[in-house]
Formats: structure tokens, sequence, C-alpha cells
């Protein structure tokens, strides 16, 4: 099967993974949650948990021989290295906190891995019913730093609570810069990353170095705006 053909099966069945879990999503929406601490801050429900599982069964149906990373498996067994090999990274809601409070800026994050460069993204917001994948989109166009829609996540000062649509508002234009350091892992990003690249934005470490997803930083914006984020930013330490 040529390249081109395997990406798009692997991101049709992303897909419907995606809107399997999301499904299970709006069902427990409206619904009392149970919610525990994985940690000071972040939070973790019932329904986080059997998104995962239920995406990963519906992955590894169509791909056994591939590895998975999720954000609740790791959590809950330790870290999982990421390696070359094709590898699933699934967030299965981001943006927990705002789901616990009836927020709807949640989402369904997956991405895949070869050689631990996402190549495939799709990020689902089921309570806005809002697809984001990784064909062709539209970057912002705005030049000047000033005039710019910025967003970040800061733990305590919250913003939108979702770093994956944040990246996918980079890719349609809604969002003209987004920066993030410290985030949980590359559930995070797995997702939004190949979103941004294949709809023309760049990614990159907030440093001006090249983006890692296993670094735990990020940044993204439209090409324009990259080297004076950078500089603003260095001379704000």
């Amino acid at each position: 099967m040529a390249e081109n053909d395997s990406n798009s099966e692997f991101l049709a069945i992303a897909v419907d993974a995606a809107k399997k879990a999301g499904e299970r999503i709006c069902k427990g929406f409206y619904q009392t949650k149970h919610v525990e601490h994985k940690g000071q801050v972040d939070l973790v429900t019932e329904t986080d948990k059997a998104c995962e599982d239920l995406i990963f069964n519906h992955l590894k149906q169509h791909f056994p021989s591939h590895k998975f990373i999720g954000e609740e498996t790791t959590s809950a067994c330790g870290v999982t290295e990421l390696t070359d090999e094709p590898t699933w990274i699934v967030d299965p809601l981001d943006g927990t906190t705002n789901f616990v409070h009836g927020f709807p800026f949640i989402c369904v994050s997956i991405g895949l891995t070869i050689g631990k460069i996402p190549i495939v993204g799709v990020v689902y917001n089921p309570i806005m019913d809002e697809l984001f994948t990784g064909i062709d989109g539209k970057v912002s166009s705005q030049t000047e730093l000033v005039k710019s829609l910025l967003a970040t996540e800061v733990r305590s000062l919250r913003t939108s609570g979702s770093c994956a649509l944040n990246l996918c508002g980079i890719a349609c234009g809604r969002l003209d810069l987004f920066y993030l350091l410290g985030f949980g892992g590359p559930w995070d990003v797995a997702g939004g990353a190949v979103i941004v690249k294949e709809a023309g934005g760049v990614l990159f470490d907030p440093s001006g170095k090249e983006f890692d997803i296993s670094a735990q930083r990020v940044a993204a914006s439209n090409p324009l705006l990259k080297d004076a984020f950078i500089e603003a930013l260095q001379q704000s330490k």
C-alpha cells in the first residue's frame, strides 16, 4: 500500500475512533461526574478511562502491531517510552476540568507518530461537533505581533483548557499564536501537531529550537509571526 493510501486509512480509522469516543463523552457531559485526582491539579473521570479503552480497542482491531500511548494508561502505569515504531498517542478527553464543570471546550485527541514524528492527527470536540484532521486548512495571515490573538495554558489561571484545540485554532486561523510550557505529555500535542503543519502553520519550541514531541514545550503560529514571537518571549525573561 502506498504511503498516501496508508495515511488515508490511518486517518479514517482514527476519525471513527474519535467519533465513538465522542458519543461516550456526550453521554457523560450532562450527567453527574465521578471525579478522581491524579495530582494536585489534574482530574480524571470515568469518561476519560472509558474513552481511552474504547479508542485503543478500536485502533488495535485494525493495527494490532502498532504501539499505543495514552494519558490515562501512562498516569496509572508510569512513563511509556516513545520509540520509532508506529505509535498511536491518545488523549481521550483533553480538557477534563472543563468537562467536569460543564464547559464545552473539550476534545478527543488522537495522533499517530512514525519515527517519533506526528503524521496523522485527529482532534474532535463532540459537544460542538467540530472535527479537525490533518487535511489542508487555513492558517492566520496576521503579521503584527501586537494585533495577534495569543493563547496559552497556565495552572490556576486557565484560558481555554485544551492544548489540542488551541493547536487546531492555529490551523484554522482562529488563533495567531499558541504556546505552552510543561504540559502533561505527548498526548497533549500528538493530534494537533500534524494538523498545524499540514495546514501551513509552524510548530516549534518556544526557545526557537525545533519542536520535540517529548520535550513538553510547544509553540505554534503562522510562519509570519514565529520570529517576532520568539524575540518577544526572550525579551520578557
